[in-house]
């Protein structure tokens, strides 16, 4: 039979990434973490932590972080059944993994109101879109989206839509960069904004264009950062149509390249016996990413 106190710890751990916040959050010393860490991995016969910085679960660790990941939303189904199990009475807590443009642009529409409703507290994790299911197969999340379509064992996947992108920059910078006009040619040597190191977006769109290889970019792990370095013509950039519409209305930023988009397709990834909070977040997700992302048929 599992000790909770000790998968607690170790969830704890792993979504703090580290002993000492792990301990603040539950409000027990950084000795009694470690003592309960101690005590799961004599108790399962193996290491559930890889000991770095930040600390990471082992293979046997991911399984247990995904077992208390489902029992929490688990246990909330049988707290509104039965209201005496709930001593406590606090909001629950849901973690999700999701991209940074996401929350930038139609996430908190998408989900205010829910949470609003079923007294939900979310812990927000962001990853680049193509990177976001890592941290549910670590089982740091509950959910996630992500542009994997192929969901970890255990979770089910679901098609939102895609999120349009459009290659654009200041006037300034495109009169100083391409003053003959933009040719797709001339993309790779001349400043491109990139988001971070997992980000490959940039290089999707040059091949879409016919151009390969390396190219010059600025690092900008900022979704309003990423914008605001565009619009002052520090480089250009793949830019969702949804963050940039008042831009492009008012001048401030130019398609490079006329009608050529990108899309990239998001996945709502949950755990298949998530209960019915997550069932229900689903739901609400399907319905109303309609009036935010466009439609999706893989090439």
């Amino acid at each position: 039979m599992f000790d909770y106190k000790l998968l607690s710890a170790l969830a704890a751990v792993v979504e703090q990434a580290g002993f000492e916040r792990a301990a603040q959050v539950l409000g027990l010393s950084q000795s009694a973490i470690s003592q309960r860490i101690k005590l799961l991995e004599a108790r399962v016969g193996q290491p559930v932590l890889v000991r770095a910085t930040p600390p990471a679960p082992t293979e046997i660790g991911r399984r247990l972080l995904n077992h208390v990941q489902q029992v929490r939303l688990l246990e909330r189904d049988l707290q509104s059944l039965v209201p005496a199990l709930d001593e406590e009475g606090l909001p629950e807590r849901l973690r999700i993994a999701l991209n940074a443009d996401s929350l930038a642009t139609w996430w908190a529409a998408a989900v205010g109101d829910f949470c609003a409703e079923q007294h939900l507290l979310l812990d927000l994790v962001v990853e680049d879109q193509t990177v976001g299911l890592k941290r549910m197969r670590a089982g740091e999340v509950a959910a996630c989206v992500c542009a994997s379509e192929r969901p970890v064992a255990g979770a089910r996947s679901v098609l939102l839509g895609a999120m349009r992108y459009r290659a654009l920059a200041s006037p300034g910078f495109i009169a100083r960069h391409f003053p003959d006009g933009v040719r797709a040619d001339q993309l790779a040597r001349t400043p491109a904004l990139v988001f971070g190191p997992d980000d490959f977006l940039q290089h999707r769109y040059l091949a879409s264009v016919g151009v390969e290889g390396g190219f010059e970019h600025h690092l900008c792990p900022s979704s309003e950062g990423f914008i605001r370095l565009a619009e002052v013509g520090l480089g250009w950039g793949l830019v969702p149509e949804l963050q940039a519409r008042e831009q492009l209305e008012r001048g401030v930023l130019v398609e490079l390249l006329a009608d050529k988009p990108i899309d990239v397709p998001l996945y709502w990834h949950h755990w298949r016996n998530g209960g019915q909070l997550l069932g229900l977040l689903t739901e609400q997700l399907i319905r109303a990413s309609r009036q935010w992302l466009v439609p999706w048929e893989a090439p």
